[in-house]
């Protein structure tokens, strides 16, 4: 059994080291805080076993009230912190975010999209300096290259006039290896891009905490994102 807060040496409680080492905690003592009482520790573990460890699910599989020592209170102020830190990731409405690299981009979409049940396809509108205009969802459900209607993701870029697009879809199963239709939906996006005029800048498959860039994986894409 895991032991109580008051049990802990003072340097070992995370009240203490959020004053001192905050990057050093880790999600269960961050949890922990949030809590708060004598159990935390313990709450906190059934807390982070309950999402798998993808904080973003928590709650979205089963109220956190069902985990005793949860109440109403601390299970809004745990939801509050969770999407709080999703605000703090996507900030389009304070200024301009401007996407140099793939991690950019994945940092706008995958706190989100790590979270989702079902596959969803976005596109990352940019304009002519990589800045993010829009981001927009294309489709829910299975994806496969035969479902997916190229025209329909290019119509927000036209749409926005935008120069420039990154394609991202999820994979709930937190696996990140790009499957044939992946590959084959890669390429005829690129083709199409190269039709319209409007740059294919990346994939992006995002799964639990990881996510690949096609991109760098050498499908024809430009120099752009590397």
């Amino acid at each position: 059994m895991l032991q109580k807060i008051s049990d802990l040496p003072v340097e070992e409680r995370p009240s203490y080291k959020i004053e001192k080492f905050p990057k050093a905690l880790s999600s269960r003592e961050l949890l922990a805080l949030l809590v708060g009482g004598d159990n935390q520790m313990e709450i906190a573990d059934e807390l982070y076993r309950s999402c798998g460890g993808n904080l973003c699910r928590l709650g979205k599989d089963s109220p956190l009230e069902d985990i005793e020592g949860i109440g109403k209170v601390t299970s809004d102020r745990i939801l509050a912190a969770v999407h709080l830190g999703q605000k703090l990731v996507q900030p389009l409405d304070q200024a301009p975010v401007v996407i140099h690299c793939p991690e950019d981009a994945a940092d706008l979409v995958q706190y989100e999209m790590s979270a989702l049940s079902q596959e969803e396809l976005r596109v990352i509108l940019l304009n002519t300096r990589n800045h993010v205009i829009k981001i927009v969802t294309i489709y829910r459900g299975s994806l496969n290259s035969s479902q997916v209607r190229i025209g329909e993701i290019f119509r927000p870029a036209i749409k926005h006039n935008a120069a420039a697009i990154i394609i991202v879809h999820n994979h709930p199963s937190g696996c990140i290896d790009s499957s044939p239709d992946d590959l084959a939906l890669t390429c005829e996006i690129l083709k199409a891009g190269k039709l319209l005029d409007v740059t294919v800048l990346d994939h992006l498959i995002i799964g639990g905490n990881r996510f690949e860039s096609l991109n760098r994986k050498g499908l024809g894409f430009g120099d752009e994102l590397k």
